[in-house]
């Protein structure tokens, strides 16, 4: 027979063996998932035996799926963004800690003044973003819009999971066509796009390769087909003094932000992460060359309809 203790320690020795970095944290997720115990829970109980067989067949073949690579995010189907847990599986990508450096520095954007705000949140997965702002910014509706339907299914499910529903909305948009009529106007758009070159997708380590979406992740021959048109088409929705907030990956801050400014964009400032990355660009729609650029955004709007 064996205690909680003794199946977590066997988790985590066959994850550590497999290679697998964090072996401690994802025993504990695995085992916590396996049993319906939180982790507060099992540390109690880590004397106690568990007896239930099915319950440990269930941790052999989670820490099986592991090993071969597959995210614990999807195995446990959850993962915490901004200290809220969201619900994840392979129609969405995982939230990374990177990721949580857009979500901040909207924030703080947004928190500036107690007027009411609304946020947009472009290629939105399963919500993360859009649903941090909504839960720490008061006075705020977010729509949340992907143009996956299955990751718009994740999203509203999470909508409903942090009890967020009546602040946010899920839309299905094309990020690359222009706004649809009747979008309205927007204090923020905040986006975290594909941007992986075409080229270097194969590269990627297997666990993102294999077995998160790719629609996600290809950003076109330089990874910068989103950030262009994204950047030209939808400040036609951003209000007089709003800000476009955009996550990038390495070595892309510098040219993001000569797009925003080519698209009439100032007060440029860009965010770094824990690892000292420039990963967040934010952008302000607030010059006379930005009204006569979102005039001519309009026209086209006009001549594509």
């Amino acid at each position: 027979m064996k205690t909680y203790n003794d199946v977590y320690l066997k988790a985590r020795k066959e994850l550590r063996s497999a290679g697998v970095a964090a072996h401690d944290l994802e025993a504990r997720l695995i085992v916590s998932n396996a049993t319906g115990k939180t982790r507060e829970e099992l540390v109690s109980a880590s004397n106690v035996f568990l007896t239930n067989v099915e319950i440990l067949k269930k941790v052999d073949n989670m820490v099986d799926r592991r090993k071969t690579g597959e995210p614990v995010a999807y195995i446990v189907g959850e993962w915490e963004f901004y200290s809220i847990p969201l619900i994840v599986n392979t129609s969405v990508l995982i939230p990374r800690t990177d990721t949580e450096v857009l979500a901040g520095a909207a924030i703080n954007i947004l928190r500036q003044n107690d007027d009411p705000k609304r946020v947009l949140d472009l290629c939105t997965g399963c919500g993360c973003i859009g649903l941090a702002i909504a839960a720490n910014v008061p006075n705020c509706r977010v729509v949340l819009a992907d143009k996956s339907e299955n990751a718009l299914a994740v999203c509203r499910a999470n909508m409903l999971k942090t009890n967020l529903s009546k602040m946010t909305m899920a839309v299905a948009v094309d990020a690359l066509a222009l706004p649809p009529a009747m979008m309205g106007t927007f204090d923020m758009i905040v986006c975290n796009p594909p941007y992986i070159p075409t080229s270097q997708i194969d590269s990627l380590d297997n666990s993102v390769r294999d077995y998160e979406p790719a629609i996600a992740l290809d950003g076109g021959d330089d990874g910068l087909k989103f950030f262009r048109a994204i950047t030209a088409s939808w400040a036609s929705v951003l209000r007089s003094g709003g800000h476009l907030a955009y996550e990038c990956g390495i070595g892309q801050a510098e040219i993001l932000s000569g797009i925003l400014k080519e698209n009439g964009f100032g007060s440029i400032e860009t965010y770094t992460d824990s690892l000292d990355i420039e990963r967040v660009v934010i952008g302000q729609w607030e010059t006379e060359q930005s009204a006569e650029r979102a005039e001519h955004s309009e026209e086209r709007k006009v001549q594509s309809v």
